[in-house]
């Protein structure tokens, strides 16, 4: 018999009734609530959604911050047999929830008081919409609105009346039923529904606890969505199947509140353990510097002097400490004392490690956190697997790879016919396991697109070591075309000009079998004016001088890559660009350009700025300074 969800509640339930598994900001301080409690509440939740009609198959929209309801309304959910549909708080357009709840056929939705407002606004186009339920207290209620406190109430009651209601329930769901459907991120015209089942997490937990293993002692505090089933399989799941706990962040009134929050509540859950995304790690480690940078040239120098110590010392990781670099263990034991262990402070102090997923993680920002003491180890895996594929961890790591396999999995590395590929060749990355999704929702002809004889097409391209590490390298199915027909990868190029330059925030190249590769380049402004103000203290940033100094810095940072560069030879000349358009603002998800997991959306970019593009392959087109440009620095 393959587990469900609820039996993975169960069995952890039984050996961990009184561990904590939640933690909850309640006014000033962090409350738990222990297994045992979280089943009961979860039995308390279900039974009210038994009373108010919910059937085995209905579907349940969620939208809310992370919090203590969000995962015990999952629980309560999936023991009635019903389906959760997880939804992003970052969607702000109407269309976008409409579409969603109205594709996903919901008949009721719960939602935090913050969210209230974005159902309410649409409320009249979903007929179907039998109930909502609301988590936080409202001065007023319209319609079919209720209280989760009346959800529990009529719970309280049923179960008083019904002791083993949702015992029997929960014992008629199979482990092939569907637990979620989960909507991507909608880089298309619609979002595809992934269809979860019960196996599929509760196998990719044990997929995920073959790589790494969690003891019961452990916390973490989830920072990612938790619509988003990586939060769910490395957080909240593989957390219960090891009887350790997790908190999640004080919401804030706003987002950029909660944002706030995070670094206070890191400090005060203190977690051994936090998973990320490439944008969330940047952000630290920018944190991190300027805290150093802030205590004067003394200690950014030490800091700077220990950080390329360790970086020789550690290399990638699986080789560390190899021949003479042995002899810098004790004076780094000393660095690591005063300068690190003050760094890690800032996280809890308790932190072994973070896990990355979303986008590829620099390599640079992998050696940044692992000689500093909290390693960030690069993992890969995308929704349709639910979601982990390979992750480097404690026990086996080379940085710059994307980890090893989980067990037990099948994964070949593929050219365009289908054939598979020798290791170190580069190809689309398929895989075959109990985490394959069932299928898209209402979709047959994505998912026979998609799976083939059981196997998943990532679309993601990789390739394979001696030593069993999966590298990947970018999107499969989104390479450029130089005009002679060679394809490459874009990804590696874009986050190596935008890691390695001050100057640089954001780069998108295009190449569809043009006569050269072009750059779409969002710039760091500010850093821009103070590099002219070195340059010339007396010259007005509006004056056109200004700006033309700055797009000539601009043209050197990427003149690097080139011959006589510090990082010729890293990339073949041919694919870097020749011409460069910048660009004025970032590209965010307020501008629909980055979606819900911090990826750019390259189709929707490249669209966008179609006549900017198209601009660059004309005559005088690779020269930077030009009226455009300038234009964009204002």
């Amino acid at each position: 018999m393959k587990p469900t969800i609820i039996d993975l509640l169960n069995s952890s339930v039984e050996k961990y009734a009184s561990n904590p598994f939640l933690w909850e900001k309640k006014e000033n301080e962090y409350v738990s609530t222990s297994y045992l409690e979280t089943k009961q509440q979860a039995h308390i939740v279900a039974a009210g959604l038994l009373k108010l009609g919910v059937k085995r198959g209905d579907k349940i929209a969620l939208l809310s911050e992370g919090r203590n309801a969000w995962i015990i309304g999952e629980l309560g959910i999936l023991h009635t047999g019903a389906i959760n549909v997880p939804l992003s708080i970052k969607l702000e357009e109407s269309n976008d929830l409409t579409f969603r709840i109205l594709h996903s056929e919901a008949k009721y939705i719960f939602v935090s008081g913050g969210q209230l407002r974005k159902v309410r606004q649409i409320a009249s186009e979903l007929p179907q919409l039998q109930k909502i339920v609301v988590f936080d207290e409202q001065i007023d209620y319209e319609g079919n609105e209720i209280t989760l406190k009346q959800l529990i109430a009529w719970g309280k009651d049923y179960l008083q009346k019904n002791p083993n209601v949702v015992i029997e329930c929960a014992a008629k769901i199979q482990a092939n039923d569907l637990a979620n459907i989960s909507y991507t991120s909608g880089t298309t015209a619609d979002p595809k529904g992934i269809m979860l089942t019960h196996r599929n997490y509760t196998a990719n937990v044990e997929q995920a606890l073959t790589l790494m293993t969690i003891p019961p002692t452990y916390r973490t505090l989830i920072i990612l969505p938790l619509d988003h089933c990586f939060a769910h399989v490395a957080g909240f799941y593989s957390f219960m199947a090891s009887g350790a706990s997790v908190g999640t962040v004080q919401s804030g009134k706003t987002g950029l509140e909660t944002l706030k929050n995070i670094p206070i509540n890191i400090k005060e859950i203190k977690p051994d353990l936090l998973l990320s995304v490439p944008a969330l790690a940047k952000s630290f480690k920018k944190n991190i510097e300027g805290g150093i940078r802030a205590k004067g040239p003394v200690i950014n120098w030490l800091f700077n002097s220990a950080l390329n110590m360790s970086y020789s010392y550690n290399k990638e990781g699986f080789n560390k400490a190899k021949g003479l670099q042995i002899l810098k263990k004790p004076l780094l034991f000393l660095f690591d004392k005063i300068l690190f262990k003050k760094v890690r402070e800032g996280f809890g102090g308790q932190l072994k490690f973070f896990i990355g997923g979303g986008a590829l993680l620099d390599i640079d920002l992998q050696r940044f956190y692992y000689a500093i003491g909290m390693p960030m180890f690069q993992g890969y895996g995308l929704s349709e697997a639910t979601p982990i594929i390979s992750s480097n961890g404690m026990k086996r790591h080379k940085l710059g790879s994307s980890g090893y396999l989980v067990t037990p999995m099948e994964l070949k590395i593929c050219d365009n016919d289908g054939k598979e590929l020798p290791n170190y060749e580069k190809g689309e990355i398929v895989i075959k396991g109990e985490n394959v999704m069932a299928g898209y929702y209402k979709n047959d002809k994505s998912t026979q697109e998609t799976i083939k004889d059981g196997w998943l097409y990532t679309g993601d391209m990789g390739y394979m070591d001696n030593d069993g590490y999966l590298y990947v390298v970018g999107r499969f199915k989104s390479l450029l075309i130089s005009s002679d027909g060679e394809k490459y990868s874009p990804e590696g190029i874009e986050e190596s000009l935008a890691d390695n330059s001050h100057f640089i925030d954001q780069v998108v190249l295009h190449n569809n079998q043009d006569a050269y590769t072009t750059a779409l380049v969002v710039v760091n402004k500010e850093a821009l004016k103070r590099y002219v103000n070195r340059k010339k203290p007396t010259l007005d940033w509006n004056e056109t001088e200004a700006k033309e100094i700055a797009l000539n810095k601009i043209q050197r940072e990427i003149n690097e890559y080139r011959k006589g560069g510090k990082f010729e030879g890293m990339f073949p000349e041919r694919w870097l660009p020749s011409a460069i358009a910048v660009i004025g603002e970032a590209f965010t998800e307020q501008n629909g350009l980055v979606n819900s997991t911090m990826k750019i959306i390259r189709g929707k970019v490249t669209e966008h700025y179609a006549n900017r593009i198209a601009k660059l392959y004309e005559s005088g087109g690779k020269e930077i300074i030009n009226q455009d440009n300038i234009n964009a620095l204002n």
